[in-house]
């Protein structure tokens, strides 16, 4: 499955890098690179895969170098979402080998880190193959990192859940207790819910599905930590009457019996908080 998306503004994650710069280069900029490497000398430098993946995170590494040096001549090879093998070059820098220097560890965490979100999410995703089922990643992200980390789910062939608490209404657990059951709070979020503002509700059992199914009010139903056999008696149970959502222990190897189920989409926090960072190198 192909995603369509788009490039983020630049003005959008400049405050990022920016901030990555400047925990990096501290009061005094790097004085390595400042003590040993003459101002003029000039270098080619190369972004390297050390291994296989989903390219991520080429966009805030040019961002990276141009803050720390606007003459630098950058060219990207290998996009985001682009596939990437050992050897291949994913960037060239050309200029000031002191300022490629500066910014190397920077551009090469945040590639490194949303390559690896990406490469996780492709794998997810190559196991619903065949279904109609999404995968969709969750709002257990790196503070400070979510608008970058779910744009690397979407490199990888994902979907993005919500992007915050303000978005969309997901009432949860701990909701439906404080609220006092299923039917009071979705009554209670119909009666504020814009027509713009959509509505989810999880629901652990069956019985509970029952009450959302009868008491009407919801567009998406979360079927939460269920085992697969209940899980497909629920999306049974659904039809077509609300999209279903299958979250909680949703493992690499996992995916593909759950997917089977008819479920429209697949949540997992693990795409993003256990991604396991691509081998990226800068080589001179």
């Amino acid at each position: 499955m192909t995603i369509a998306y788009s490039t983020l503004p630049d003005l959008i994650l400049e405050p990022l890098v920016r901030n990555a710069l400047t925990e990096d280069l501290g009061q005094y900029g790097d004085v390595t690179t400042r003590s040993v490497i003459p101002e003029d000398t000039e270098y080619q430098a190369r972004i390297n895969a050390r291994a296989s993946g989903i390219v991520s995170g080429m966009q805030l590494s040019s961002i990276a170098f141009r803050l720390v040096d606007p003459t630098l001549q950058i060219e990207t090879k290998l996009s985001d979402g682009s596939a990437c093998d050992p050897g291949d070059t994913l960037m060239t820098i050309s200029g000031k080998a002191a300022s490629i220097l500066m910014a190397e560890r920077v551009a090469l965490n945040f590639a490194g880190r949303l390559s690896g979100i990406a490469s996780l999410t492709a794998r997810f995703v190559a196991e619903t193959k065949g279904t109609k089922t999404r995968v969709t990643c969750t709002r257990k992200t790196t503070p400070g990192l979510r608008i970058v980390e779910k744009q690397a789910v979407l490199h990888g062939g994902g979907f993005n859940h919500r992007f915050g608490l303000s978005d969309a209404i997901l009432i949860k657990d701990n909701h439906i207790a404080a609220a006092g059951g299923v039917k009071a709070v979705l009554e209670r979020a119909r009666t504020v819910a814009s027509h713009m503002m959509r509505v989810e509700i999880e629901v652990d059992t069956l019985s509970q599905l029952e009450d959302v199914l009868s008491t009407k009010g919801a567009d998406v139903v979360l079927l939460d930590n269920m085992d697969t056999p209940t899980l497909a008696q629920a999306v049974n149970m659904v039809g077509d009457q609300l999209t279903t959502e299958a979250s909680g222990n949703m493992t690499l190897d996992r995916i593909a019996e759950v997917a089977a189920t008819g479920v429209d989409y697949i949540s997992s926090g693990a795409l993003t908080h256990s991604a396991q960072t691509l081998d990226l190198g800068l080589d001179f």
